[in-house]
């Protein structure tokens, strides 16, 4: 299966359950704890993203991601964010609020 048609949100499992993260359902979103570490994982825009938590992170396809992240450095939001960009071969790039980088093996 081509990994377009995967949604985003299965995706976003997919990615925070191989860093090791136990990933639940919570409402629309995916809540990935991992020791004391609670994140938040949303494919919705910025402005319509749900803001609850400390930690949040937006998984996008690669070609949005610098969309979102200017788009979240404008906005300032309370929380932390990271913004992760899945492109078509199913690799993924975290973009921070600093800059972007691949995440670890």
């Amino acid at each position: 299966m081509a990994v377009a048609s995967t949604p985003l949100i299965e995706e976003a499992r997919r990615i925070f359950t191989e860093l090791g993260y136990t990933v639940e359902e919570d409402g629309p979103e995916l809540r990935a704890e991992r020791k004391w570490r609670s994140v938040y994982l949303t494919t919705a825009a910025p402005a319509d993203a749900l803001e609850r938590g400390d930690m949040r992170c937006f998984v996008v396809r690669e070609e949005d991601a610098a969309d979102v992240r200017s788009d979240l450095l404008e906005r300032g939001p309370d929380y932390d964010w990271a913004v992760i960009g899945v492109d078509a071969d199913g690799d993924h790039h975290v973009h921070h609020p600093l800059g972007s980088r691949e995440l670890p093996p």
